[in-house]
């Protein structure tokens, strides 16, 4: 019996001198339901708030709603390919897209990927798709006048290029009108 043991033991140690392991440690959860552009993941426990997550079939989505048991993710292409139970991986990465000289001209889609055929966009830049807006102080001053074309209001209230404003009254006054006229 000692002999069989002895070159048993033999084999199994010859095998695990042998063996290479790829270990790939990724955070993964599973899709627990779909629905109108949103996918509920179990098992991302560490996930950040609006951070990238890969799902198969090259879609990604934004990790918005974090709660104890899931996460809510707003799926970021054909939200149709995803299904129960496919695997999401977490990506550890903000969302943040291509900025700079080279993005312009360009059609890119939500992720900054190029769709215009013209290539890869060549750039080290990439800015977070969601940031704090600058203080009032940091602000540029509003020094150039905006003239809605509507006599009444440009002689009463004057509005400057760049000035954000709330504009309030009743419903049904007509505030959108004003607003996609001096647009237009």
């Amino acid at each position: 019996m000692d002999i069989k043991a002895d070159e048993i033991s033999k084999i199994i140690q010859r095998r695990i001198e042998g063996l290479e392991i790829d270990v790939d440690i990724r955070e993964v959860g599973t899709v627990i339901s779909i629905g109108d552009g949103i996918a509920r993941i179990h098992g991302l426990d560490r996930v950040m708030a609006n951070e990238l997550l890969e799902f198969p079939r090259d879609i990604f989505g934004l990790a918005l709603n974090l709660e104890e048991d899931s996460v809510g993710a707003v799926l970021l292409g054909e939200s149709h390919l995803v299904r129960e139970g496919d695997i999401v991986r977490r990506t550890h990465r903000i969302m943040d897209v291509p900025s700079g000289p080279s993005l312009i001209g360009r059609v890119v889609n939500a992720l900054g990927v190029p769709l215009d055929g013209k290539g890869p966009i060549m750039t080290d830049v990439r800015m977070a798709v969601e940031r704090l807006a600058p203080g009032v102080v940091d602000r540029l001053p509003v020094r150039e006048p905006l003239q809605t074309g509507i006599k009444a209001i440009d002689a009463m209230i004057p509005i400057g290029r760049g000035q954000r404003e709330l504009i309030i009254g009743d419903r049904q006054t007509g505030k959108s009108a004003i607003v996609l006229d001096t647009i237009l």
